[in-house]
């Protein structure tokens, strides 16, 4: 499975994004997808999950309220709506795949990984 993340950018504190995923080379409804980011000098962090249907769905308690992610099968794509943006939200997102279809939020349980979308946010 091939990961295309994009949609970063730079944004305004309080304004909002939406990162793309998009998947290729495998049965994109089988897998549980997430999103993880990671800020220069930190360890790379969970934000986001979805289940391979779409119907169950996790956040970090961080971004709980202000991001939400979603999935669209028949277009292969997760999206992570991202809201109410600050300073320490910026860092490299990416996406990830798991063949374990539920919602997941170690990095460890994923087998594929994107390249990252860079998002910055100007206070």
């Amino acid at each position: 499975v091939q990961l295309q993340a994009s949609g970063g950018g730079l944004v305004q504190a309080g304004g909002s994004l939406r990162l793309s995923c998009a998947a290729s080379g495998g049965t994109f409804s089988n897998y549980g997808m997430g999103w993880f980011r990671q800020a220069p000098g930190k360890e790379r962090e969970f934000v986001a999950a979805i289940s391979w249907t779409g119907s169950s769905r996790g956040h970090a308690d961080s971004v709980n309220g202000r991001f939400t992610i979603s999935r669209d099968n028949a277009e292969n794509t997760v999206y992570l709506q991202m809201n109410s943006l600050n300073v320490e939200d910026a860092a490299v997102y990416y996406c990830a795949a798991s063949r374990w279809g539920g919602v997941h939020t170690t990095s460890e349980t994923y087998d594929y990984w994107g390249q990252g979308t860079q998002v910055t946010v100007s206070s």
